[in-house]
């Protein structure tokens, strides 16, 4: 089974990864930042006993992480390839993860609330995600009393979770908005409609590669199902505004832009984040239009996750910015 980032839709091009994430608690126990260390292990345990081995539907086998024994780079690295949260990663003390064997499946523990459920798929799945999510939280609810109010709907730690506890989100390739400055009034426009538009990693991140999550923000007095159907809606529109924009410009100009970003990647001996992740989208942007026809659609977002900061260093140890630019640029070449 392939990493959310191996895969390629091609009826959707545009749209990177779906994602699903559930909070939940549970009932009668503290908020995880109020739980003693014993309380924290106690409830780790059982989740470990109800989730460790499992094997889902999909044919995901699920396995229990101890968190605190994960090395720093394993941890940031997780991030870049979006298997947990920023905050999940810098946080101390006990922690657990259920992870799939290709990470598409992630539950992280003790986080921000005690189960946080994230699916994220290739492309536009948010319907196989969605299943995917509900059948971990029905394996979860048979054994554990989940926190629910029949005016409020599920219990959460921040307050703008509070109803389904869902956060659905799509990620978009939208280099020309992004350059065109429309971006900024579509940004504008959604959120008046209950729904945001962030950085390639959730809020508070900024843009990389031309890359944006368009997640609902809406949690309370709307069904799961509403939500997913919204965003997929909208994010639809999106894309075609992202669409429209092209068609305006002039084709070799384009041309230009891509395979000079190509010819870099194909041939630089340094290669800081920043710039590859530049070249990266105007690369896919031409794989996107069929400018280029014989490379891996695919490739783009693997190099992209497999080459940033802490995955380098995962595998290689300690590296200076500029050893970790030589890594990256030769790592690139040999790909393409």
């Amino acid at each position: 089974m392939l990493n959310w980032y191996e895969g390629f839709d091609p009826k959707n091009p545009l749209v990177v990864s779906s994602r699903i994430r559930l909070a939940r608690n549970i009932k009668g126990i503290p908020f995880p930042k109020r739980m003693s260390d014993e309380q924290k292990l106690d409830v780790l345990n059982k989740f470990k006993s109800i989730l460790d081995g499992v094997k889902l539907s999909g044919g995901y086998t699920l396995k229990y992480i101890n968190m605190e024994a994960v090395p720093e780079e394993e941890l940031f690295a997780m991030v870049e390839r979006h298997v947990i949260s920023p905050d999940f990663a810098k946080k101390q003390g006990p922690k657990g993860l259920v992870i799939s064997e290709n990470e598409s499946v992630s539950v992280m523990l003790l986080e921000e609330d005690h189960i946080r459920i994230q699916v994220i798929l290739g492309g536009l799945n948010l319907s196989s995600a969605y299943e995917i999510a509900k059948e971990i939280e029905r394996l979860l609810s048979e054994s554990l009393p989940l926190a629910f109010d029949n005016t409020l709907g599920y219990l959460t730690e921040c307050p703008t979770n509070l109803g389904t506890g869902l956060r659905a989100s799509l990620m978009l390739h939208l280099p020309i908005l992004k350059q065109s400055g429309m971006l900024g009034s579509i940004s504008d426009s959604v959120s008046k409609i209950g729904l945001t538009v962030r950085g390639m990693y959730g809020e508070g991140s900024s843009s990389k590669a031309n890359l944006f999550q368009l997640s609902n923000q809406v949690t309370l007095g709307i069904s799961e199902e509403a939500a997913i159907e919204n965003l997929t809606a909208i994010a639809t529109g999106i894309v075609q505004k992202e669409l429209s924009a092209r068609d305006g410009l002039e084709r070799r100009v384009i041309e230009n832009s891509v395979y000079r970003s190509l010819g870099t990647l194909r041939y630089a001996r340094l290669l800081n984040s920043e710039e590859m992740m530049n070249l990266i989208s105007n690369v896919k942007l031409g794989i996107e239009m069929g400018i280029l026809e014989d490379i891996n659609p695919a490739l783009p977002i693997s190099l992209l996750v497999q080459t940033g900061a802490y995955s380098l260093q995962k595998s290689n140890g300690r590296m200076t910015p500029a050893d970790r630019d030589v890594l990256r640029a030769e790592i690139i070449r040999e790909k393409l």
